[in-house]
């Protein structure tokens, strides 16, 4: 899961993430959306790839990339427990300062 925030920390790797979830697409197609060079843009691929984020099929010189939403999943698992988790502390916080402001009023 480290390697999946830290994937998602770059707003060029989101993108490109977001720009996969229409499908499929060589890596040359995704260069040509941004104004980085195709080796910048294989780095930031190969930093998905390394967090399970997409994978990459090769066919002849081609490198096709397709999003893999698995990482994802564990990853909003795991923020959702933390919310449900905080969200509980908060509500408690909040009625506990609600009864010392009716003990402060009497």
């Amino acid at each position: 899961m480290d390697r999946t925030f830290a994937a998602l920390a770059d707003p060029t790797r989101r993108a490109i993430l977001n720009q996969l979830m229409d499908g499929p697409a060589r890596v040359t197609e995704i260069a040509e959306t941004y104004s980085l060079s195709l080796n910048a843009i294989s780095k930031h691929v190969r930093v998905l790839e390394q967090a399970g984020l997409v994978s990459r099929k090769v066919r002849g010189r081609d490198h096709w990339i397709r999003f893999n939403d698995g990482p994802l999943g564990d990853a909003a698992n795991y923020v959702n427990s933390m919310l449900v988790f905080w969200r509980g502390r908060l509500g408690a916080l909040e009625a506990a300062l609600g009864e010392t402001e009716d003990a402060s009023d009497d």
